[in-house]
């Protein structure tokens, strides 16, 4: 089995699993690598994450051109604006997990900075999390502000709508969204419990320690 049939069976063994825990449900959510010609796999238009077919993903070239399988997901520009302005960009995932959109949905949350402070792990995986507006569903105005960002942010939270997160490669990617998730469901399990968050001397000795993005 050559590189990209690895990466293919990957790809989908890893979607099936974020779909069988119920990080996604029917149709919803796309993801993506990069190949290792420079090209791009994405999972299809319409598709389930639990049944993606390896043989039918979406194959582009390295300029973008269409090869091979079925029509690709039509949230394509949000993953081309991660590509685009990340040169560290491997992989992209995006999700429609029930509680980080639960999360999106409160009144008093950070747009600079979606996840509360929380645990480690949330800051180690995805640094600050920008909160975006709501768009319509496949609107490229999604990746025109992901581009606005100038690469960065690695995660972006779309409001009413779900996390997409970009990483190094596609297990990267698919564990930073799970800890994305993970956190959001921690915030929304204790709110108004009055839970005691990371300190900003304890997030700050995260950030050295672990050489995390952290921009303002």
């Amino acid at each position: 089995m050559n590189d990209e049939n690895i990466l293919r069976e990957k790809i989908c063994l890893l979607a099936k699993s974020m779909y069988d825990r119920g990080l996604t449900g029917g149709s919803t959510g796309n993801i993506s690598s990069r190949t290792s010609d420079g090209g791009l796999l994405l999972s299809p238009t319409g598709t389930s994450f639990g049944r993606l077919d390896p043989g039918r993903l979406s194959r582009f070239d390295v300029n973008g051109n269409f090869m091979s399988g079925d029509l690709p997901t039509k949230e394509m520009p949000l993953h081309m604006a991660f590509y685009e302005t990340r040169s560290s960009a491997g992989a992209v995932v995006h999700l429609h997990s029930c509680h980080s959109v639960a999360l999106s949905l409160m009144p008093d949350v950070d747009e600079n900075d979606f996840l509360p402070h929380l645990t480690p792990y949330s800051i180690m995986k995805l640094g600050r999390v920008k909160l975006l507006p709501f768009y319509l569903p496949g609107d490229p105005e999604m990746g025109n502000a992901v581009r606005g960002l100038s690469g960065k942010r690695s995660a972006v939270m779309l409001a009413n709508h779900g996390p997409v997160v970009a990483a190094k490669d596609i297990e990267a990617a698919c564990n930073a969204i799970e800890e994305l998730e993970d956190t959001a469901r921690l915030a929304m399990i204790t709110r108004g419990m009055n839970a005691k968050h990371l300190t900003s001397s304890q997030v700050k000795s995260i950030v050295k320690k672990f050489d995390v993005e952290w921009k303002s």
